[in-house]
Order: structure tokens, then C-alpha cells, then sequence
């Protein structure tokens, strides 16, 4: 896909199909309005006044060959109440057009940008919003395959806009749009393709493209640093554990003053049966996805890396199967991790947060001021948030509160829950310093509280995207199937 600024006026401009957001609390005598309406003979005002269509969010209303016009189509998007919209519901509002222009085989799309002030913020926004929604998750069809991908997308403003800045916010949409098709297209594949050797051979040739410094450590390397809960998690399959190590040009650099280095670790179990606590055979096959917060990061880092930052930051995913066997790590067992507190493991099916507590420990040894994960870690936090939110919880007040104000802007959806010491009980252990679960109770908060055992006094940032992960409804601006979820709000994090 071609995305580029069009300057001049939209009406002048040749293309299949023109989008044109409308606000639901817009009164019709507004200047765009007012303008279109008089631009196409009155269509669009006898079109709202009929009700025929009403601009309710993502609500669309395809009108061809409109007087006036100099495309062949012109397609009004709902884009709710004017005082809602961020730049999220702009994101929304392009891919809702895209998905229409891609059901109507429209090559060519012209996107009027509106309601939000930032013409540089705007077109970055819609052009995340295009390239999210010309994805499929349709890997391996071999019939039927969506073959209708837009070729160009314009985006025009109804204002005079610096062109190059506008085109330079539009180079950074791509890099952070691909990015987060690259997670999806991680999480969507399946298990027997994508294994933790696979995930890695992977990172190392889009990493290196982009400019990433990678290292990927053997198990055998693992095992002589005492990487144990890491391992334990690994006993039962024959796929071997890796841990992926990347940095940006920043964090790599020696023999001059260094900043503080900033961590992303993201879980990565490339498939999760549950080990011998097994998961019931219901919904299973999700479990491919279980390494969404490690594609997250990779996505992260790769679109910090091609956008240039100067931040230090590392990246690290524990790259597992969690399999049952005869090898398998069972519950009781007892295991010492990197940092040496020893775990009582009770339940194999809380593997995430084992191998997530070695890779905190190791981020910070390579000297890690600030870290923040992200994991499909628990289905509590389903529970709690739904599929709306994503749990957050730490110690970095500072970065959650960014993050959370940044959630208008990324369209991810954060909240925070508690984390106070009342929840450190639970995962108190009778045989060991710690266990792997508590009681059902907080399950969301509890698995925090172990993985706080390891960031100790760095500040920390968890976000636990699990129901996050997969849409399995799809959505007027995306297909069903891995999210991405994370991507934009780590970039978002270093975008000033």
C-alpha cells in the first residue's frame, strides 16, 4: 500500500472511493458540511436529513458517483460524538473506510482528515488505521483468500498543512503500522510453525533489517547462568528454550556517557497446553498466541530501531513450549531461579511468569534502570477487565501514568489495578521463598506480586494483555485474529 499527503481540495481529487467522517453531534450547517453539501448538490444533506444515515461510530454510507466529485464513490463514516473523539477513534474511523473500500475492490482511497488538531498526529493515525485494516489473518487459505488489498491511500486536510511535515509523520505510521502487522502475523501463526527456534530465526532477520543488534542464548548458556524457572518450563517438550536478546543502536553503544537503559520484556510460550495442570481441550488452539507480549516487543523494537531513537532500550522474550511428558516439570517440584529465590511451582499452567521471572532478573543485569512486560499472563484478568482493558500494575508510577494518559492517542486500552503488600500472602510458601500461584482471588494481582519478587527496587511497569490478544469478533476497522496489542503503546511510550 501507498500511503501519501494530497494536497489541495478533496473534491478535485480522481479516485475510487473519497472518506469523509461525519460526527454525530455535528450540526449540518458546519463549514465541511455546509461545503461538501454544496459541492454535491445537496446529496449529502438529503442523505442525513432522511436519516437513512445516521453517523454513529463506524456506521458507514456508501453514495457512487456523487455530483461534484471527482471520485467514483463517496463513503460518509460515523465517527460518534465530536466531544469523544481522540486520535484513537481517527485511527478507528481510516480503517473502518479502508475495510470498506477493500469489500468494494476500490484501489485508490482519498481520506479527509478531521477533528483532530494535529495535522502530524493525524496522519500518522490514519495511516496505522489503513495498514491495520488491510491486513488478513488468512495465512494458509489456499481458496478463498482475500486478494483485495488497497494499492493508494491519499490523506487530505481541509486546512493548509506543512506538507513535509506531514509526510514525515507518515513514514513514522508506516514503520509503527508494519510493526504491529508483523506481531500479528507472529501470534497468528500456528505452533508447529512458529516454535521458539522458528520465533528467534525470525526476530534475527527483521531485527538485523532494521537495525537491531540481536543475540540469542542456548539453553546450555541458560543452564550455567541458572536460568532454572526458565528451563523448568522447557522440560517437557523437545523443542529447545531460547532467550532473545536485542538492543537499539543507543543501548549498544560504549565509551561514552550512557543514559539510563530502559527494558521490554515480553512472554514468550509459542504454545501453551498447561504442562501436566493441563488446560481443558476447549479453546486450546488459542494457546499459539500465548506468545503475544513477545511478538509485541519485537514489533516495539523493531519500529524503535527504523524510527531512530536515541533511548537506550533493550528488548528481551523467553522463547518456550510448554509441553507435558515424562520430562516435564510437575507440580511440587521446586526450582532455584537466575536471581536465586527459590519457587515452589504448583501449578504448571502458570508458566509465564517463570520464565518472565528470569528474564527481569537478567534485564537487569545488563543494567536496566527501568522495565517494563507485557504477557498473556492470567485468564483473572480476563475476568476482571474483560476484552476491553488490559490490566496494569507496578512500581513506575511515573510511566503508568503516561501510559494510561497515552491510551487516547494509542487506542489501547490500559487500567490499573492495585498492587499493595496485602496481596504478597498468597504467594507466600511453606517449602520455598515463594510458590507460582495463589488462590483464585486476585489471580490477576497475585502473579504481579511474583513477578515484583524479581524487578525488586527498578522501577516496573507490568501489563497483562490477556483477552487483549485475540478479536475473535473482528471489528468494522480490522479482521478477526491476533491485535497486535502493545506495539503502539511501547513506541508511544519514546515518541517524545
Amino acid at each position: 500500500m501507498q500511503i501519501e499527503h494530497q494536497p489541495g481540495e478533496y473534491k478535485n481529487v480522481a479516485c475510487d472511493l473519497l472518506i469523509f467522517p461525519v460526527f454525530e453531534d455535528e450540526p449540518r450547517s458546519s463549514s465541511p458540511l455546509q461545503a461538501l453539501n454544496k459541492t454535491t448538490g445537496g446529496l449529502a444533506e438529503s442523505v442525513l436529513a432522511s436519516r437513512e444515515f445516521k453517523p454513529d461510530l463506524h456506521r458507514t454510507c456508501r453514495l457512487n458517483n456523487p455530483r461534484g466529485l471527482k471520485a467514483r464513490s463517496l463513503l460518509l463514516v460515523g465517527a460518534g460524538k465530536k466531544s469523544e473523539f481522540t486520535p484513537a477513534r481517527l485511527r478507528e474511523i481510516a480503517g473502518t473506510g479502508v475495510r470498506v473500500a477493500r469489500s468494494s475492490v476500490s484501489r485508490s482511497v482519498v481520506f479527509l482528515c478531521r477533528g483532530v488538531p494535529s495535522s502530524v498526529l493525524a496522519a500518522r493515525v490514519v495511516t496505522e488505521g489503513a495498514l491495520y485494516a488491510d491486513y488478513e489473518s488468512d495465512l494458509y487459505k489456499t481458496r478463498d483468500k482475500d486478494e483485495r488489498h488497497i494499492e493508494r491511500v491519499r490523506i487530505c486536510f481541509n486546512r493548509k498543512v506543512s506538507g513535509k511535515d506531514v509526510m514525515d509523520s507518515i513514514r513514522r505510521g508506516i514503520e509503527i503500522g508494519e510493526a504491529t502487522n508483523l506481531a500479528r502475523t507472529l501470534a497468528n501463526e500456528p505452533s508447529n510453525i512458529l516454535t521458539p527456534s522458528q520465533f528467534a530465526e525470525r526476530a534475527q532477520e527483521d531485527g538485523a533489517r532494521a537495525g537491531l543488534l540481536l543475540q540469542v542464548m542456548e539453553r546450555d548458556e541458560m543452564k550455567k547462568m541458572g536460568m532454572n524457572a526458565l528451563l523448568a518450563v522447557s522440560r517437557g517438550t523437545d523443542e529447545p528454550p531460547k532467550m532473545l536478546v536485542m538492543r537499539t543502536r543507543a543501548a549498544a553503544e560504549k565509551g561514552r556517557k550512557r543514559k539510563p537503559i530502559h527494558a521490554f520484556i515480553g512472554k514468550g510460550v509459542t504454545f501453551d497446553s498447561g504442562g501436566i495442570s493441563i488446560k481443558p481441550a476447549e479453546k486450546m488452539e488459542d494457546m499459539k498466541g500465548d506468545m503475544a507480549g513477545g511478538a509485541a516487543v519485537l514489533g516495539a523494537m523493531i519500529a524503535l530501531s527504523r524510527l531512530n531513537t536515541q533511548v537506550p532500550i533493550i528488548g528481551l522474550i523467553p522463547l518456550v513450549e510448554n509441553m507435558p511428558s515424562g520430562k516435564a516439570t510437575k507440580p511440587g517440584d521446586v526450582v532455584r531461579s537466575y536471581l536465586g529465590k527459590t519457587i515452589e511451582i504448583i501449578n504448571t499452567d502458570a508458566e509465564g511468569r517463570l520464565i518472565m521471572a528470569d528474564a527481569l532478573y537478567y534485564a537487569r543485569r545488563l543494567g536496566a534502570g527501568r522495565i517494563m512486560d507485557i504477557a498473556t499472563l492470567t485468564g483473572a484478568c480476563v475476568v476482571a477487565l474483560g476484552h476491553v482493558n488490559a490490566g496494569m500494575m507496578g512500581t513506575d508510577q511515573k510511566s503508568i501514568d503516561q501510559l494510561r494518559k497515552n491510551c487516547t492517542i494509542t487506542g489501547e486500552g490500559l487500567w490499573q489495578l492495585p498492587l499493595c503488600d496485602a496481596y504478597r500472602k498468597e504467594i507466600r510458601s511453606e517449602i520455598a521463598d515463594i510458590k507460582n500461584v495463589g488462590d483464585r482471588w486476585g489471580g490477576a494481582i497475585t502473579a504481579a506480586k511474583f513477578l515484583q519478587e524479581f524487578t525488586e527496587d527498578v522501577p516496573w511497569v507490568h501489563l497483562d494483555i490477556a483477552g487483549m490478544d485475540i478479536d475473535h469478533d473482528g471489528r468494522p476497522f480490522a479482521c478477526k485474529g491476533a491485535t497486535g496489542f502493545g506495539v503502539r503503546t511501547m513506541v508511544q511510550l519514546f515518541e517524545k
